[in-house]
């Protein structure tokens, strides 16, 4: 039996209205194509995730990098114009014009951001800016944990673009990006007059550095009284520690120790490493002293807790110390002589 004239009309009325018989009525400030519906299906349809919806949420955890150490004051806003202009500024962005971030989470209890970028490319990029200076102090700059490696290789490149010019925001390459890891050393209690390069030279006594930062007022550019450093030899990490730590510079007493954890001693055997490093470090403190430089030298040197009475026991031991402190010693001008009183036979000590 044919359906009444009046029931034709009102499901033509439905259809002209932009209603499908059997759907759910139009939620007013919906976007019609927010849940459209499978192809091929009316009533009773489940909804489908727009196609960029469902690629935004398979790559977000390549876009989004983690960014720890904010300051108390950091929010959303700050951190987003601060990371798109410093995107900007090193050549970063590689989607276009327009803001590198799209989005950002603080947790402002723990002092850390997901930042989510345009890109993979981007998030890449931004991985470069490891120890970059925001409202004055450094912030890290890592993957978020739920990153997966694996599944990120397909997305776009995992590794910043060697070509970044991150001298524009005062990085380099290497520096910042090489001070992270359970070899990271904190040096704390520097005298503000310090300079970068006499820091250096203290900590590079030691060997060569793959990293380094004395950290600075951002407002003055005067140094904060603390650094980190990586060496590129990390078996010398605990020797610097602890060769350094407890020496006092000025007024201050530094605090040199790996940045992750508390002092650790030296191996045994590293024990003759160490003694060479104290033995440069005491010579060396003389040089950092205010005013140290352009004032004339004295004749005589006395350097103390440098070795213990048992290693001058041994004629074999006291000829290499002899022999060692001489060549430390020579590299600071010409010798005219050391002397390193040995005990008495009888055990009693040498004034």
């Amino acid at each position: 039996m044919a359906p009444p004239a009046s029931a034709l009309l009102a499901g033509a009325a439905a259809v002209t209205a932009g209603q499908v018989p059997g759907a759910a009525p139009a939620i007013p400030g919906m976007f019609p194509n927010m849940f459209p519906l499978a192809s091929g299906q009316f009533g009773g349809a489940l909804p489908v995730m727009p196609v960029q919806a469902m690629t935004q949420q398979a790559t977000r955890h390549a876009r989004r990098v983690y960014v720890g150490g904010l300051s108390p004051s950091a929010n959303e806003q700050t951190v987003a114009t601060f990371f798109s202009h410093v995107m900007a500024a090193i050549g970063g962005n590689t989607a276009g014009p327009g803001d590198a971030v799209v989005n950002v989470y603080i947790n402002h209890e723990k002092k850390f951001a997901f930042v989510e970028m345009r890109s993979v490319e981007e998030a890449s990029n931004a991985m470069s800016l490891d120890g970059i200076i925001f409202e004055g102090a450094p912030v890290k700059v890592r993957r978020p944990s739920d990153y997966n490696p694996s599944l990120a290789a397909a997305l776009g490149p995992s590794q910043p673009n060697p070509n970044l010019n991150l001298a524009a925001v005062g990085l380099t390459p290497g520096s910042a990006g090489g001070l992270e890891g359970p070899d990271r050393i904190f040096v704390g209690g520097l005298p503000y007059y310090f300079t970068e390069a006499q820091v250096r030279e203290l900590l590079e006594s030691f060997g060569a550095l793959r990293g380094f930062d004395l950290v600075k007022d951002r407002e003055t550019g005067n140094s904060k009284g603390y650094a980190f450093c990586v060496y590129q030899d990390l078996s010398v990490t605990d020797i610097a520690c602890a060769a350094l730590n407890g020496i006092k510079m000025g007024d201050k007493t530094l605090t040199v120790r790996r940045a992750n954890q508390g002092q650790i001693q030296p191996n045994p055997e590293q024990e003759n490493v160490l003694l060479h490093a104290q033995q440069q470090i005491a010579l060396q403190r003389m040089m950092l002293q205010p005013g140290a430089i352009g004032t004339p030298p004295t004749k005589v040197l006395s350097l103390t807790q440098v070795v213990t009475e048992e290693e001058l026991i041994n004629d074999d031991d006291y000829e290499d110390i002899m022999e060692d402190m001489k060549i430390e010693c020579g590299k600071f001008g010409s010798l005219v002589n050391v002397v390193i009183p040995r005990p008495n036979p009888n055990g009693e000590p040498v004034a």
